[in-house]
């Protein structure tokens, strides 16, 4: 299929950040894109051929919005199943499957695929609801994570529980609870995989987080790890893609223990935050890399070319508002430090708003310039 400068039509569902970065290898290639999304506001919106608003759970609008396109794939995971699935039955072209995406969306049915498939993942016991689990609290042993099964992001629908006090304003709904595993670092690594199954991995970054909002702060690449323990996170990050029989990219992110070992913390199926250093320091980004995927097309080198550290921008607590990006000129003038503003006009405490990436020779260097560029810039409001 000619893809380029012509009819051939791709689908995007949800018009995010991530979406937005996507865009830019469409344009790049001359590729027509729609995108769905719920807000008029949508980042994605300046960069698509076609802009559709409407609710990414609404069987009818997603149903009616993948009539219209060739192939069809999303950067998020709160989408109607169903409708993907009923596309899939007519012709579409869905990348990753409704059936890849039924495994992970919700979290306790994605711990279970761990467990079913002998994956290392932390211990953990699924609960109907919260009544549930406070009915059973005395067979956990605290502190445990608690997690909700669908709809958590960013950091929220994550809590870990001290004591029994915590669970008092947590949401009623469908949970697990995890053994807390005491590890040195939490890891990640992209896997991105054709329908011919060609199929790479980008190195083991490593992940530092925010204290508070469960955020992560820095993605460094490559970890800082030992080479062995980077090829078993690979070989895992394999062997989940593998099981999982996904087309795209597949973010497995993981944890590493005190001893060395890898443990799956959770997968996400699209580009993602962990990823984001590839547009300036891979030879290809995990975004055109995906669509590469998707399109069936000869996948990209994933090895990178400099190291590189990524900054996560967010909104700064107190500030609410009409977005401001408070020193953004002073560092535009560092070498090898490239923002990246998603679009979103309002910032709110610890929204993601942006992303600034470091790139140089050295990792030590570009770990601390980065250091400089959180200490810098600001995201404020007027």
């Amino acid at each position: 299929m000619n893809y380029f400068s012509s009819d051939f039509k791709l689908g995007i569902l949800g018009g995010g950040q991530l979406g937005k970065m996507l865009l830019s290898d469409t344009r790049k290639f001359d590729i027509q894109t729609y995108v769905l999304d719920p807000s008029d506001e949508a980042p994605s919106k300046i960069a698509c051929n076609k802009f559709f608003q409407g609710d990414l759970m609404d069987y009818e609008t997603v149903y009616n919005f993948g009539k219209q396109v060739d192939v069809l794939t999303f950067e998020i995971e709160l989408v109607n199943l169903e409708a993907l699935t009923q596309l899939e039955n007519e012709g579409v072209k869905v990348y990753p499957s409704p059936k890849t995406l039924k495994g992970i969306q919700n979290k306790g049915i994605q711990k279970q695929f761990y467990a079913d498939n002998t994956i290392p993942t932390a211990p953990f016991e699924r609960f109907e609801n919260l009544d549930n689990l406070k009915s059973k609290i005395q067979n956990l042993k605290l502190p445990f994570v608690w997690k909700c099964a669908e709809f958590g992001y960013d950091g929220n629908g994550v809590k870990v529980i001290r004591q029994i006090s915590d669970m008092d304003d947590l949401p009623n709904v469908e949970c697990i609870a995890e053994t807390m595993v005491p590890f040195k670092n939490e890891l990640a690594v992209i896997v991105c995989r054709n329908p011919s199954g060609e199929i790479k991995t980008y190195p083991v970054v490593e992940m530092e987080f925010h204290p508070e909002a469960n955020q992560v702060e820095y993605v460094i690449c490559p970890a800082r790890i030992d080479e062995k323990v980077a090829e078993k996170a690979r070989a895992i990050a394999l062997n989940v893609s593998e099981k999982f029989n996904h087309v795209g990219l597949l973010a497995v992110e993981m944890f590493q223990t005190n001893d060395d070992e890898i443990l799956v913390n959770e997968v996400a199926p699209r580009p993602h935050n962990s990823g984001h250093y590839s547009i300036e320091a891979s030879y290809t980004s995990q975004f055109e890399n995906h669509l590469r995927a998707i399109l069936d097309l000869p996948l990209g080198n994933t090895d990178s070319k400099v190291a590189g550290v990524m900054v996560n921008l967010v909104g700064a607590e107190g500030f609410s508002g009409d977005v401001v990006y408070e020193n953004i000129e002073t560092i535009l003038g560092w070498d090898g430090v490239t923002p990246h503003i998603y679009g979103k006009k309002q910032t709110r405490p610890f929204r993601k708003m942006g992303h600034v990436t470091i790139v140089n020779q050295d990792m030590a260097e570009a770990r601390r310039i980065a250091e400089e560029v959180k200490n810098t810039i600001r995201v404020i409001s007027a």
